[in-house]
């Protein structure tokens, strides 16, 4: 299969999706992994994550100031997130709520392209930035999950 090339996929110019397609996408989901999940862990997954607006402008902004610290020279398209999907433990430690136990959530770390490729890479280690090394990492988790919080997200899909 041929790599794709993210920046034209993804036209930030354009951001528009068919609501069609994303119907779709998401009932391919929950038809499919999460009913494999919820069967095989007898629970019931989180479908979807909500961060605030402020939270993800927060963590970009935190991004681009580490790096520019290290490296003044980094361009701001050579910067991005990964979205790695993760799951919290059977006993959550706080102040994650015991509700989230064994849940899916996502965890956010920063990526820097070099020679095309993109890292993930962490700022507040300048002698290994491209390495997982260290007891800190630039990371951003724990969004509002559905469910269990439903009570507070209206979702359309």
């Amino acid at each position: 299969m041929d790599s794709l090339d993210n920046d034209n996929l993804n036209n930030d110019s354009n951001p528009k999706v068919s609501l069609e397609h994303i119907q779709s996408l998401i009932e391919n989901y929950r038809s499919n992994q999460l009913t494999h999940i919820n069967q095989q862990l007898e629970i019931e997954d989180a479908h979807s994550i909500w961060f605030s607006l402020g939270t993800l402008k927060s963590f970009i902004a935190r991004i681009e100031e580490e790096t520019q610290k290290i490296d003044s020279s980094t361009l701001e398209n050579d910067l991005g997130i990964r979205f790695y999907y993760a799951a919290y433990p059977e006993v959550p430690e706080a102040p994650i709520p015991e509700n989230f136990s064994k849940k899916h959530t996502l965890v956010m770390v920063p990526t820097k392209r070099i020679n095309g490729l993109n890292h993930d890479f962490n700022p507040f280690d300048e002698e290994n930035v491209l390495a997982v090394t260290g007891k800190m990492a630039l990371a951003q988790n724990h969004g509002d999950l559905v469910p269990p919080g439903a009570s507070t997200n209206i979702e359309s899909y």
